[in-house]
């Protein structure tokens, strides 16, 4: 198994770019399958880029978070709002942020079902052929119950173990890589570690902030320590598994790996719990929008059953979408240049220059503009490549299959 053993594909570069940047930061499966669309030169450049341009757009936002004296800022649409007035901050951001939350626990769906499959088709040496279908439910079941957690809090526990299967996941692909402690960094690594410039806010949100210690001091030194740690174990995982596999890989490197069935059936499981706690990360801040417009816009009493029925039909319907489209590859590069793009490459971008209005041609304002018309670039192109992914798979897909 070695570099030479490609096996040629035309796919569209595009599709790729979106797939190194779009998760892949925190989903190292996925690395070997970008590097494969675009080769060592192109493809060690754009993650290389995309894990800077994003750690910088993710400071941004940690920064903004309580920019105005006294007040904190702990929602995205918050900090649109304050950058682009009340009615056209709500419009620019929810839409594309509740886009990138739901499009990401459609992804996890598939993910988990795909991740228990293999699994069980390892342990049980393949003797009983289960549909895939069946799968994604029982990885939803769990929402069913994790999902009525009433807030951030409440899902440390989720959110740490998240962490620890995806630190975990990396070391089994590649044991020698790394030995790491949970105890030796703070706490808010392991929520810094689950990501997302969509759901930052919220995280920081969830830290004490004084005058004297801001709450940007303890959470920028965990999104560091984790955007270290995820270099560490994943660029390593996306550059081997290229080389091992070349073209031939899967969009899952899990799925193509088989030997030794103990340990690719562990990494499995890894991340299935991995996908658990990303999964309600992803899902609070749509279950708190959804519960704000039934409360106060439709008028609805804040009871516990209107919580428990408008969970259970958020859960249900991405358990149903990912039933009818598990595509792993196209969706996570549709969502990832249709949604990442905006919320992650150009708009705290924007955000900052109509903000803080730094000078014309200085460093700051070359900075910006350079990430806001990559960004523009990736949300027209990659959703493309995505799309032609989805469709070339469902040519040979049967529907609940």
């Amino acid at each position: 198994m070695a570099a030479h053993h490609f096996v040629k594909k035309r796919k569209m570069v595009v599709l790729s770019f979106s797939q190194c940047y779009g998760h892949g930061w925190s989903w190292s499966p996925q690395s070997p399958y970008a590097m494969s669309e675009l080769g060592w030169g192109p493809g060690v450049t754009v993650m290389v880029i995309s894990w800077i341009i994003t750690l910088y757009t993710l400071w941004q936002m940690v920064e903004m978070h309580e920019m105005v004296p006294g007040k904190r800022f702990d929602r995205y649409h918050e900090l649109g709002q304050h950058a682009f007035g009340e009615k056209l901050g709500l419009w620019i951001v929810v839409p594309q942020q509740l886009v990138v939350e739901v499009g990401v626990d459609i992804v996890y769906m598939v993910t988990g079902g795909k991740s228990l499959k293999k699994f069980h088709d390892l342990v049980t040496d393949g003797r009983k052929d289960i549909k895939l279908t069946y799968f994604i439910m029982i990885f939803a079941s769990v929402h069913f119950v994790l999902s009525h957690l009433p807030n951030f809090n409440s899902i440390s526990g989720v959110s740490l173990a998240a962490a620890v299967m995806s630190l975990s996941m990396a070391i089994k692909q590649r044991p020698q890589l790394v030995l790491f402690s949970t105890s030796s960094v703070p706490w808010e690594t392991w929520l810094a570690f689950a990501y997302a410039h969509n759901v930052v806010l919220e995280i920081q949100a969830t830290i004490p902030s004084t005058p004297e210690k801001p709450s940007k001091i303890p959470m920028w030194r965990g999104v560091v320590v984790a955007y270290i740690v995820v270099a560490l174990c994943y660029f390593p995982v996306a550059f081997i598994g290229y080389w091992m596999f070349g073209n031939s890989v899967e969009d899952n490197i899990l799925m193509t790996l088989n030997k030794p069935v103990w340990l690719i059936a562990m990494a499995n499981l890894f991340v299935v719990i991995h996908v658990i706690g990303s999964y309600q990360i992803y899902a609070m801040p749509v279950f708190d929008m959804i519960e704000t417009v039934l409360v106060k816009k439709i008028k609805f009493k804040p009871t516990w059953y209107l919580r428990f029925i408008s969970r259970n039909i958020y859960v249900a319907f991405t358990m149903f979408v990912g039933m009818t489209f598990p595509f792993f590859g196209g969706l996570l590069g549709f969502f990832g240049g249709f949604a990442f793009a905006p919320t992650t490459y150009f708009l705290p971008c924007i955000m900052w220059l109509a903000i803080y209005k730094p000078r014309r041609f200085s460093l700051s304002w070359f900075t910006n503009w350079i990430c806001i018309v990559l960004g523009v670039l990736l949300m027209i192109i990659a959703p493309i490549g995505g799309l032609r992914q989805i469709i070339l798979q469902a040519k040979h897909y049967t529907f609940y299959s």
